[in-house]
């Protein structure tokens, strides 16, 4: 995909509950699929969404993947809703 819209992988409200829980702290996929009612893959899959639009970043501990909050994704977020303020 190319450029992918970070209000398109917003709009899911798991990519939502995601991001939420990376906020309070970074997480394995296991760990994110046990509040949701869809499968490991499935989370998998949601989380490429956001790692496609540089809203959250992963890094390797072992065979564990580290997902966590990516701060300066959410700069494009940011940038336009800050128009509506100023």
């Amino acid at each position: 995909m190319a450029n992918p819209d970070p209000f398109a992988a917003i709009a899911d409200p798991n990519r939502r509950f995601l991001l939420e829980e990376l906020r309070r702290a970074p997480r394995t996929v296991n760990e994110l699929s046990e509040g949701l009612p869809i499968s490991r893959p499935a989370v998998s899959q949601h989380l490429r969404a956001l790692l496609d639009c540089n809203l959250v970043s992963v890094t390797s501990e072992g065979t564990k993947r580290i997902y966590a909050i990516n701060a300066k994704g959410f700069d494009r977020l940011n940038l336009w809703l800050d128009q509506f303020w100023s």
